[in-house]
């Protein structure tokens, strides 16, 4: 089980940045990400071949505020410990400031914020084999990240920007409410539910962990966000043919979910 395999995935995340300049150079030296293209005011990054974040510049949308509704983090999934470990060992020599690590059990991460304050998760996943389900539930907590232990995996070898074969493997989202968020991922996109914790909601495709949350930590209550607004401003599905065609019968090939940040969907290769 990969975050990968599954009937729907995630594919790349589109921001608004006001200092596109500030923004990329940070997704590239402290993420590691690599610059793929740049024409005018849109740089995309991504590892290999694959775009996974598209940064819009827009010097006139309004600052999001950090308590409404919108992205809480992007998380940008390693393929293997070791990658982890050579990444945390490059955070830790470059004085990369992070705001926290956790072991969620199902995964290990450690947790970011780019310049305009755009969340950031860098993690690899435990072996799926150790994951713990029951009833259609997965096991998973906030615990301490054994940040030695981490960094013992690299075993000497260096971080070289984001290896070939990261992807995102999920977004994390604030919302206002927690039963209009699951009616639309769960029950209008088709995403299960595979956990909740106080005040937040974990959803899956296919016996992944998670490939989407939301959370009403510091969003309970918000309204649809006025745009144009920096931060989060599409979010990709990629969706096997079966799939593609239950949601575009549903909802078309574009939505918003329900405080309007956009959902977009394309077709997963055969």
């Amino acid at each position: 089980m990969t975050a990968t395999s599954t009937p729907m995935r995630m594919g790349r995340v589109v921001l608004t940045v006001h200092d596109l300049d500030q923004v990329a150079d940070f997704c590239q030296r402290a993420v590691g990400l690599h610059l793929l293209s740049r024409e005018g005011d849109t740089a995309r990054l991504g590892a290999g071949n694959t775009t996974l974040l598209e940064l819009r510049r827009d010097t006139a949308a309004r600052k999001r505020n950090s308590r409404e509704a919108g992205l809480f983090h992007t998380a940008f999934l390693l393929p293997t410990r070791a990658d982890l470990g050579r990444w945390t060992q490059h955070a830790v020599e470059n004085r990369v400031a992070v705001v926290g690590a956790s072991d969620h059990l199902v995964s290990e991460a450690i947790y970011l914020s780019d310049p305009e304050g755009n969340g950031i998760e860098i993690y690899s996943d435990r072996p799926d084999e150790s994951w713990q389900w029951h009833d259609g539930t997965v096991q998973m907590a906030t615990e301490a990240l054994d940040i030695p232990d981490l960094l013992k995996s690299a075993a000497g070898t260096a971080w070289k920007g984001a290896p070939e074969g990261m992807v995102v493997g999920h977004v994390h989202l604030q919302v206002g409410a927690l039963p209009a968020a699951e009616a639309f991922y769960a029950e209008k996109l088709g995403f299960e539910i595979t956990c909740r914790y106080q005040g937040g909601t974990f959803y899956s495709s296919g016996g992944y962990h998670h490939h989407l949350a939301t959370n009403i930590w510091n969003s309970r209550g918000a309204t649809p966000r006025q745009m144009p607004s920096t931060g989060l401003t599409d979010v990709e599905i990629i969706a096997s043919a079966e799939a593609l065609a239950v949601i575009r019968q549903k909802a078309g090939a574009t939505l918003t979910d329900p405080w309007g940040t956009p959902i977009s969907f394309s077709a997963k290769e055969s």
